[in-house]
C-alpha cells in the first residue's frame, strides 16, 4: 500500500493548487465586472465617453445647426 504520508502531501498540494485557480479566477471575475461597471458608467455620463467618431459628427451637427440658425435670421455667413 502506498505512504499516508504520500496520500496527504499530495491532497494538500492538490487543494493548494484549487485554491491557488479558484483565486485567480475570482480576481479575473471581479476585473471584468469593474470593466462592465465602467463601460456602463462611460455611457451613462452622455458624450463624455464618446469615441472620437461621434464626437466629431455631433460636433458637424452643431456647425450645421450654427448654419442654419444663421441662414433664417438673415445673417450673411
Amino acid at each position: 500500500m502506498t505512504d499516508p504520508f504520500v496520500t496527504v502531501t499530495l491532497s494538500l498540494s492538490g487543494l493548494a493548487g484549487l485554491a491557488m485557480v479558484v483565486t485567480g479566477g475570482l480576481a479575473g471575475w471581479r476585473g471584468w465586472l469593474q470593466l462592465k461597471r465602467t463601460e456602463l458608467d462611460r455611457v451613462s455620463t452622455g458624450n463624455a465617453g464618446a469615441p472620437a467618431g461621434a464626437r466629431i459628427e455631433i460636433a458637424d451637427l452643431k456647425e450645421r445647426i450654427r448654419k442654419l440658425e444663421a441662414i433664417a435670421a438673415g445673417v450673411e455667413l
